[in-house]
């Protein structure tokens, strides 16, 4: 089996979901998993875990995301994309200068409360959104913090509107551009969406499932994989003592005098750090001070 993590790139038409399907058949391996859902209709990057790096999902999803979007101005959707059913048209857009628009783009970067979208994974009462609306009923929604980090490269070529944003997690790049349009009195789509960065990891270094399948067949797929470590070097190394090595291995709290670097450690309350044992990644700790112990976070045997 491998562990390891993938940067894919997702092109157009595919699920998040048949990614997972099709690499399922490339690698032979059913413990695959990705982190940051995209829609069909967008492409770009789809980080992958297979293995024991599927149980890193949670921490990669809370990373902010950098996007190039696309956006049409003088109609509304019920899907807020360019997919959906038109709900709305307006030629007001005629009426805007470049600067009014720019201005209406630029005045969302900050925190702000967003309603998302009713064609969205996110559960009510059990059942997630998107499967209440194909049943055509509509559902109370609250709206949710998001920070809009930046917003650049703003280029408007009337009706259609062009920009990089960063964002952060659970951030919905449609319900922006339905707020924008709003703002702007016109209505508004996303036409057009790649996710450009996440996690540090970058669209132009990403694999298409093509290309994993030609480096499976040409037995270089070591060249795709990048390894738990490296995902992690964020996060301290520690390396277990022979002593506490057994205490490590059934997932027991730690005192500090089980590491190699005891004398020398300097932790603050919830640090996290990567626990070796003879050069193994074996789990992620997080020191607590008030008992100035380290315990387990993630295991990663």
């Amino acid at each position: 089996m491998i562990d390891g993590i993938i940067n894919v790139y997702k092109e157009r038409g595919y699920t998040s979901f048949d990614v997972v399907a099709k690499l399922r058949g490339i690698l032979k391996q059913k413990k695959i998993g990705h982190t940051g859902t995209l829609d069909p209709m967008a492409e770009g990057v789809l980080i992958v875990c297979l293995g024991k790096a599927t149980k890193l999902v949670d921490i990669l999803i809370t990373s902010s995301k950098e996007y190039l979007a696309d956006m049409q101005l003088g109609i509304t959707t019920d899907t807020e994309d360019i997919t959906g059913e038109i709900l709305s048209k307006s030629d007001i857009w005629n009426n805007l200068s470049d600067k009014d628009i720019i201005d209406a783009v630029e005045s969302f970067v900050g925190s702000y409360e967003q309603l998302p979208p009713m064609y969205s994974a996110i559960k009510k009462n059990g059942k997630k959104l998107y499967e209440y609306a194909r049943e055509g009923t509509e559902i109370e929604r609250n709206k949710r913090p998001v920070e809009i980090i930046s917003i650049k490269d703003i280029s408007v070529e009337k009706p259609y509107v062009h920009f990089m944003v960063k964002c952060s997690k659970g951030t919905y790049i449609r319900s922006l551009c339905r707020d924008i349009g709003e703002k702007l009195g016109c209505g508004a789509v996303m036409s057009g969406l790649l996710r450009n960065e996440l996690h540090g990891m970058k669209a132009d270094g990403s694999y298409k499932l093509s290309d994993i399948e030609r480096l499976r067949d040409d037995d270089r797929l070591s060249e795709c994989i990048i390894p738990m470590d490296a995902i992690l070097k964020d996060y301290r190394r520690l390396n277990i003592r022979k002593t506490a090595s057994k205490l490590l291995t059934n997932g027991n709290k730690l005192l500090v005098k089980s590491f190699v670097e005891s004398d020398a450690l300097k932790a603050c309350d919830g640090d996290i750090f990567r626990i070796y044992e003879d050069n193994r990644l074996m789990a992620l700790y997080r020191y607590m001070e008030d008992e100035d112990i380290l315990k387990p976070y993630k295991m990663l045997l």
